[in-house]
């Protein structure tokens, strides 16, 4: 993935009925936003390990992590409505998201996400 690619990504846990249910509007908005922009679902407890020694705490459902050229944009909670995913994805793209307060942990979620999706692994 270059680095002008806008990443977005999905925490949430299969045990979640609100996850389930956000999965198919998550999908969607990925076929909808085609190239320059990635979508990726993570299992929280599938896939435990990525949060491991990690210092994020993941308490509600469906929380983004939105990125781009390995610096968080949004980390946080949103409401599972696909206008809400949608707008928020677009304001990614147009540069018009405020910088997080303390984007330190996203950061280090990030770099971790990174190193799993790296060919080779």
């Amino acid at each position: 993935m270059n680095d002008a690619t806008l990443r977005v990504t999905c925490l949430c846990a299969a045990w979640c009925g609100v996850c389930r249910d956000y999965r198919a509007t998550f999908e969607q908005a990925a076929a909808d936003f085609g190239a320059g922009v990635a979508f990726d679902w993570l299992d929280i407890e599938d896939e435990a390990d990525v949060l491991d020694d990690v210092d994020v705490d993941v308490e509600n459902f469906p929380t983004l992590l939105i990125a781009r050229a390995g610096r968080t944009l949004f980390f946080g909670t949103i409401t599972p409505q696909p206008a809400t995913l949608a707008r928020l994805v677009q304001r990614a793209l147009a540069g018009a998201l405020p910088a997080p307060p303390d984007s330190a942990p996203a950061d280090a979620l990030l770099r971790r996400l990174q190193r799993r999706a790296a060919p080779g692994d």
